[in-house]
């Protein structure tokens, strides 16, 4: 019954809406059909995850709308997940032309901590429906979890400067959150399949819970027109946290690969 709600109300949302070309045009210039990127986790020391990110290959039609759908898996490995075992599987149906999405899927198993969400998104109404009766009201331009990874990559960042924030209007765990990095300058990261010139951006995160401190995650983007995540480093309130890139393929530009 939950699925066959779901499909009704996707139908609904994208479909009955005589404004359909009333959305933003958005350019993306960053990722295209049949990009993958994978990755390798590390807490402290120990080999702790995969994880890969896929922009399905051709655009595909849902609701009347061309979409990329983009789904990204994570999972624990190795003596990690003898204690702490995670299966994670997000998927999301962005709009090719406006590059809002349309609908998103998490499903989460974390240590034994289940997680499932489908949100069906209404950018002409500004609603978001969760599934279960409820409305809820968001801004213009709304991200989900994964569709903001790929709303950021299209950001330009060519006249940054150290200090700038840029912001990304998000709706995660039924609820609105402005999603805020900080661009904090230059460097170039060494990893398993080339040396790449990158732009660092520090996440305005909030502190005490997980994190002492602001600085403590960092992410790495390729200083180029994909602006790919290279890695991700965070200090936690025990140990700490790395995700560096082991592979890539289907890229829209050349990589910013050092020589």
């Amino acid at each position: 019954m939950r699925c066959l709600f779901t499909f009704f109300a996707i139908m609904l949302c994208v479909c009955s809406n005589p404004k359909a070309q009333s959305l933003p045009l958005k350019t993306n210039a960053a990722f295209k059909e049949g990009e993958t990127l994978s990755y390798r986790l590390h807490y402290g020391l120990i080999d702790a995850g995969i994880a890969t990110i896929q922009v399905l290959p051709n655009v595909q039609s849902f609701g009347g709308h061309r979409v990329y759908h983009i789904v990204g898996d994570g999972y624990s490995r190795g003596a990690f997940n003898w204690f702490f075992k995670v299966k994670d599987r997000y998927e999301t149906y962005i709009d090719a032309d406006a590059l809002v999405p349309w609908y998103f899927v998490r499903h989460c198993n974390e240590g034994g901590f289940i997680i499932n969400q489908n949100y069906v998104f209404n950018h002409y109404e500004k609603k978001v429906d969760i599934g279960d009766g409820k409305n809820y009201s968001v801004p213009q331009d709304v991200q989900d979890m994964l569709s903001s990874f790929y709303y950021a990559r299209n950001i330009d960042y060519s006249s940054a400067k150290t200090g700038d924030v840029f912001l990304i209007p998000s709706f995660v765990d039924k609820e609105n959150w402005t999603l805020k990095i900080k661009y904090v300058g230059k460097e170039t990261i060494n990893t398993d399949v080339g040396k790449f010139r990158c732009l660092k951006f520090r996440p305005i995160i909030q502190t005490g819970r997980i994190f002492k401190k602001e600085e403590d995650l960092n992410v790495w983007i390729t200083d180029d027109k994909n602006h790919i995540p290279i890695r991700a480093q965070a200090k936690i309130l025990v140990g700490s946290i790395k995700m560096d890139l082991t592979s890539y393929n289907n890229l829209a530009n050349p990589p910013a690969l050092e020589k």
